[in-house]
């Protein structure tokens, strides 16, 4: 997890007075895509969202956690987080008419019944593995935290794409069950989870990562919120500097992504930090210091880049870059390209990250791009391309690229009045966007 640190207001640069909060979306430079840039993404959402419809179960809607990237067998387990972004491409899945509205709305209800009826809960927090076909905890799996935030993402979403009787009562259970004041365990912060044979893990959300959006649910509660002094509760750190820039830094890039892929917070800083700007010196500077490893890996240029926690040769690794200011490189960094740390990060830095999946699909083929997208991870040199693709990593791949187009996550998550009452009771407030990064 990051380290603890503090950080300042000067990140927000091209700042112009802020105004009070008016409304939870910004408005984006409205710039057309070139058609073949955008039959590109086309085609690599549409793989993407093959994934999630094509290994769901219809009857449960659960789909595997990983899988074969060509669909000939997956892991048997699922990840709740993958469901909220699985229900998440179904609504993406009917706008770009991929899918009839009837089937996805049936397959979303069927989601929502199941995981109320057979998965356990405690406190409303979900396993974070599932048994695919029994929906009961894998692994001696926590009650996760995040995890069932993330599901909770996708819930929100389809309960406002979906509105209607079928699903808005089911999506509304799911979220007003969930007892966030019981996670905190006395603490100041979230804690990451449970488990019945220990009881709390020793860790909690104190410091920049992946939680935003979990914390912004759980001030909004309906049911059982969080004070929101907790939003200011964790610590805005720590920091990473490269090429004389400064950021709050996670070195792989999912942490910057997921709370993005529903939260909109183009134009919106909380007093601390600009979330949008921050991500995209983020990317930039992954990109860059990818590129500063050239000399040790060949494969690695200005179109080659990218990490984030994925496969690696020697297994599941959590990588990234550049490093935390006093930190040493990653040891486990060698040569490898996870395609989705660019697709992720579309909206952040759109030229850079179109440049490299273009890139990577010209000069690698058939190797890396095939039945669901891009391979999860592969080396550009040595011939090592992993067999699976992962469905977080497809997911985010989705949901950004679509973001990117469109603003249609966005938008529709934004529709939950949740949303506008946790920016309002966190302090967040309109400034300028740093750079107009978005097509829609």
């Amino acid at each position: 997890m990051p380290a603890n640190s503090v950080f300042s207001r000067f990140l927000c640069f091209a700042l112009l007075a802020c105004s009070s909060l008016t409304a939870t979306t910004s408005p984006a430079t409205a710039t057309p895509l070139p058609a073949n840039d955008d039959a590109f993404l086309d085609d690599l959402e549409h793989r993407s969202f093959n994934f999630f419809w094509e290994l769901g179960n219809p009857e449960t809607g659960l789909m595997p956690n990983r899988a074969h990237a060509d669909g000939t067998a997956n892991s048997g387990i699922t990840s709740i987080a993958v469901i909220g972004f699985g229900l998440t491409s179904y609504c993406i899945g009917v706008e770009r008419g991929w899918v009839p509205r009837a089937q996805a709305e049936a397959r979303v209800e069927a989601t929502l019944k199941f995981l109320l009826a057979n998965t356990p809960d405690e406190h409303g927090f979900l396993p974070h593995f599932l048994d695919l076909k029994t929906g009961k905890r894998a692994w001696n799996s926590e009650f996760s935290s995040i995890d069932t935030a993330l599901l909770l993402h996708g819930v929100l979403t389809a309960r406002q794409y979906f509105s209607g009787p079928r699903v808005t009562p089911l999506a509304t259970k799911i979220y007003e069950r969930i007892d966030w004041p019981w996670m905190m365990d006395g603490k100041a912060t979230l804690g990451m989870g449970w488990k019945p044979e220990a009881g709390f893990l020793p860790w909690h959300w104190e410091k920049f990562s992946e939680h935003l959006g979990m914390t912004l649910l759980a001030i909004a509660s309906p049911t059982h919120p969080l004070p929101a002094e907790t939003w200011k509760a964790w610590k805005r750190g720590p920091f990473a500097t490269f090429e004389g820039k400064k950021f709050v830094q996670y070195p792989p890039l999912f942490v910057h992504q997921f709370p993005q892929a529903w939260w909109d917070f183009r134009g919106w800083r909380d007093g601390e930090l600009e979330y949008f700007s921050n991500s995209r010196t983020a990317t930039l500077a992954q990109r860059a210091f990818c590129v500063s490893l050239k000399d040790k890996f060949p494969g690695y240029d200005e179109n080659i880049w990218g990490l984030t926690s994925s496969d690696s040769a020697k297994g599941y690794t959590d990588w990234g870059g550049p490093p935390i200011d006093g930190g040493k490189i990653n040891p486990r960094i060698d040569g490898s390209v996870v395609p989705c740390a660019a697709a992720g990060s579309l909206p952040f830095a759109p030229h850079e990250c179109l440049a490299a999946l273009k890139t990577m699909r010209e000069r690698f083929g058939d190797r890396i791009y095939g039945r669901f997208g891009f391979a999860d991870a592969f080396h550009p040199t040595n011939g090592w391309t992993n067999r699976d693709v992962l469905g977080l990593d497809v997911g985010i791949t989705l949901l950004m690229a679509e973001n990117y187009r469109t603003g249609f996550v966005w938008k529709w998550f934004a529709k939950n009045p949740e949303v506008s009452k946790a920016m309002a009771l966190a302090g967040f407030e309109r400034c300028a966007v740093a750079t107009g990064e978005t097509a829609n």
